[in-house]
């Protein structure tokens, strides 16, 4: 969602690559509230974010996303200028019943929005 959200706000200022710990599938949750506010996401792929290390991408800044329970594990990017950490819960981690899971995504999505638009506006 953030790598979405940020190539749309950022315009041609900032190009945003996502990736995580381990190769996987992207939630469905995830694309279904990106998709009400007309972002596709359903055809984005998934990367390991040491893949992106070994082909010596190198980064301005960092931004992880990881909650407070997996904290620990979000990897650390030799050579960003700068590494941010944003705390969101993990959509994949939610329970309850449809409307329950998607309400508290889209409230991530808004989240992170928001951070978004704050690091954009101080980065001219």
């Amino acid at each position: 969602m953030a790598e979405a959200l940020l190539n749309q706000l950022a315009g041609d200022k900032i190009e945003a690559t996502s990736a995580g710990l381990e190769k996987g599938t992207l939630n469905p949750l995830a694309i279904q509230v990106m998709d009400e506010i007309g972002l596709d996401i359903s055809g984005n792929q998934t990367r390991e974010v040491f893949d992106l290390f070994k082909a010596g991408r190198m980064f301005n800044y960092v931004i992880t996303v990881c909650d407070a329970a997996n904290s620990e594990r979000c990897p650390i990017f030799p050579g960003a200028l700068q590494t941010l950490h944003w705390s969101f819960s993990d959509p994949s981690s939610f329970t309850g019943i449809l409307n329950e899971k998607l309400e508290k995504t889209r409230k991530v999505r808004d989240e992170i929005k928001m951070n978004i638009e704050d690091f954009i506006s101080g980065h001219p």
